[in-house]
Parts: C-alpha cells; sequence; structure tokens
C-alpha cells in the first residue's frame, strides 16, 4: 500500500524543477507579450505589422514542433528542452539591440524556434513525470506554474516598459530564461524511456491521437491573438484604463480553475469541462467587443480566464490520454502545434481586421471562432458516439 501510494505522488524533485523552469520562462515570454506591440510602435510600425511580427513567432515555433516531437524520441528529452531555453534566451536577448523592424522579424522567428522547442518539451516531461491517474490534474498544476507567471508577467512588462529601456527590458527577460535553463540542467530525465524510444519512434508531421483536441484548440487560441496583440491598443484608443489590471484578474482567474478542473476532467471526462469552458470564454468575447468601461474589462477578463483555464488542461490530458508512451512527445507537439497555428494565425488575420473594420471587429470575430470550436465538439462527440455504436 505504501508503494502504491509512492507511485502516485505528484510533487516529486523533478516535477518541482519542471514546474519552476516553466514558470521562469513563461515569466520572461509573458512579459514580452504585451509589449513586443509598444516596441513595434517605437520602430515605426503600424497594426497590420504588429500582427506579423506577433504572429510569425507562432508560425516558427509552428514549423519546428514536428521535429522537437520526432527529436523527443530520438534525441531524448533534456536534449531538447536544453538547446530551445538556449536559443530563446539568445533570441530575447538580442531584441534590445535591433534597430528595425525587419530585424526584429528575423529574431522572432528564431525566438519561435526556441519557443517550440522548450514548450514541447516541457509539456511531455511533465506528462511523464505525472502518474496515468492522476494526469488532469498534474497536467492542471504544471499548467499553473505557466499561470503564475501569467498573473505577472504582462503587468510588469508593461510597468517596466515604463520605467527603463527596451534594451534593459529585453536583457532582463532573458535572464529569466537563463535561470530556467540552469533549473531544468538539475532535471533526471527518464533514460529507459528514452531508450525506448529510439527502438519505436518513427518521424512524422502530427500524431492522429490527438488530432481532434488539437483543432478544437486551435479555434479557442485563435482569440488569444486579439487579446495580446491588440487588447493594449483597443483599451488605449477608448480611453479605458486598467490594461494591467485585464492580465492580473485573467490570471488569476486562471490559476482558480487549474486547482479544481483538471481532478473533474479525471472523474468525469471532457465533456464536464469543455462545454461550460467554452460558453465562459464565448461571453467574454462579447463583453470585449461591447467593452463600454473599465468593470466590463475585468468581467471579461475573469470569464475568459475561468473558461481557457478549465479547457486548456484538459485538451491537453485528452491529446495524450490514449497514445502509447513512446508517440507522447509527438502528441504534444501536435498540441502545441495547433496552440501556435492558432494565436500566430489570430494575430495575422485581426491585424488585417483592425487596420480595415476597427479594433472591436476582433472580439466579434473571435466569438465566431468560439462558436466553431463548440459546434466542432458537439459533431466528434455524434461521430464518436456513432462509431461506437456501429462496432458495438
Amino acid at each position: 500500500m505504501e508503494k502504491q501510494l509512492q507511485k502516485e505522488r505528484i510533487w516529486t524533485k523533478d516535477f518541482v524543477l519542471i514546474c519552476l523552469a516553466n514558470f521562469f520562462i513563461f515569466l520572461g515570454f509573458q512579459m514580452t507579450l504585451p509589449t513586443i506591440p509598444l516596441f513595434v510602435e517605437n520602430l515605426g510600425g503600424n497594426d497590420q505589422l504588429i500582427g506579423f511580427v506577433v504572429g510569425i513567432f507562432t508560425f516558427s515555433a509552428l514549423l519546428l514542433r514536428p521535429y522537437a516531437g520526432t527529436a523527443l524520441e530520438t534525441r531524448g528529452r533534456g536534449f531538447v528542452y536544453l538547446i530551445g531555453l538556449a536559443i530563446f534566451v539568445l533570441s530575447v536577448g538580442s531584441f534590445g539591440f535591433l534597430t528595425s523592424i525587419a530585424l526584429l522579424f528575423m529574431m522572432r522567428v528564431v525566438q519561435g524556434a526556441g519557443w517550440g522547442f522548450s514548450t514541447t518539451a516541457s509539456g511531455t516531461i511533465a506528462s511523464d513525470l505525472i502518474p496515468v491517474s492522476r494526469r488532469g490534474e498534474g497536467m492542471g498544476y504544471y499548467g499553473l506554474s505557466g499561470n503564475l507567471a501569467l498573473a505577472f508577467g504582462p503587468s510588469l512588462g508593461l510597468i517596466l516598459t515604463g520605467m527603463i529601456s527596451f534594451k534593459q527590458f529585453f536583457l532582463l527577460c532573458a535572464g529569466l530564461g537563463l535561470v530556467a535553463l540552469i533549473l531544468s540542467s538539475r532535471i533526471t530525465y527518464k533514460k529507459v524511456e528514452q531508450k525506448q524510444s529510439k527502438e519505436k519512434a518513427k518521424p512524422s508531421l502530427y500524431e492522429k491521437g490527438a488530432l481532434k483536441p488539437s483543432v478544437l484548440m486551435f479555434f479557442i487560441t485563435f482569440t488569444f491573438g486579439g487579446i495580446a496583440a491588440f487588447l493594449p491598443l483597443y483599451t488605449a484608443e477608448k480611453n479605458i484604463s486598467g490594461i494591467q489590471l485585464y492580465f492580473l484578474f485573467y490570471a488569476l482567474a486562471l490559476m482558480i480553475t487549474r486547482t479544481f478542473a483538471g481532478q473533474v476532467y479525471d472523474r468525469k471526462g471532457h465533456q464536464a469541462v469543455f462545454i461550460p469552458g467554452t460558453f465562459l470564454i464565448l461571453i467574454a468575447m462579447i463583453l470585449l467587443a461591447w467593452l463600454p468601461n473599465s468593470l466590463i474589462l475585468y468581467v471579461a477578463a475573469i470569464l475568459y480566464g475561468l473558461g481557457f483555464g478549465t479547457v486548456q488542461p484538459a485538451l491537453q490530458a485528452w491529446s495524450i490520454e490514449k497514445v502509447p508512451v513512446n508517440r507522447r512527445g509527438m502528441a504534444t507537439a501536435t498540441f502545441y502545434s495547433f496552440f501556435d497555428l492558432g494565436v500566430g494565425l489570430g494575430a495575422m488575420v485581426f491585424g488585417q481586421i483592425s487596420h480595415l473594420l476597427g479594433y472591436s471587429s476582433i472580439y466579434r470575430t473571435a466569438a465566431v471562432s468560439i462558436v466553431i470550436s463548440m459546434l466542432l465538439y458537439f459533431f466528434f462527440l455524434y461521430k464518436g458516439r456513432l462509431s461506437i455504436t456501429q462496432n458495438g
């Protein structure tokens, strides 16, 4: 009985280290999220260029995730993770020395490569360390480390850019990534599993078993591109204060849901979390399209945080639920590829929409994206039940 309890532990030394490393790399990343658009403006760019600079980052991450997924099984978790973190640190540190949007565009591509490698590896390492019976709960705790960074990162980034130069700011963000690199070097990676993976892993672009939750995630993160890139500019245009508090309330709501959403998924499955979660996100998008004052901004932040915090860990756990151990890295890569594609494509599309129709149109379009995700989910449920009935 004692051995069974020990086996089911989540909070091992290595799990704590991967959560801490994830916190620092996400803190460095989240601090740049609302400030990159300001940096582009400082370099003379407009909304369309902001959309492309924000979006290209996720597209480069997207292109490299399949290779990262294969490398996780053939070269080992630690190799991919440490390389990704090193690339991220060097690229972000270079931003403050850039004097043109073209150079920034190029280095965002490099940053995306580091981000694609590091986040694919980190999610896979976390799933390796979590007991199968507590996977939803464990992935929720792991995601919480990123949410803690989100609670402080965007607000801290906006505050710091008003106090220090962009050069000092980006070097500070790179320093946080360096802390993550040092912490990750102390993790004991599972050598036995890596050996098995080298014998069985086959290169591929995606993991079929992870496609359904990954497609649903795409339509949800599509909305995030409009928030990350344009919400600070939207609130400034409407003379609405409190954008720093928006990110804080959003992150706090995320953190609250992380403490129980994974456990609900483990006990009752994705239906119990996906449907209410996406409904909350839909309401948040409608409120942002309206946005008459700061109070509505804060309500939207809380609803979006509750919804996203409920849905994201459930979909991530679903993506690796029935995948063989030696395909777990590719499943994680597939999930994050669609995650990145949603954010990147959303930022680019919303850049064009804001230029032609104004900022409020971004959030009306985002609401449509959530409706599509909900309809697809019900379609997947119907097809799944139909298949079970036919097989029976």
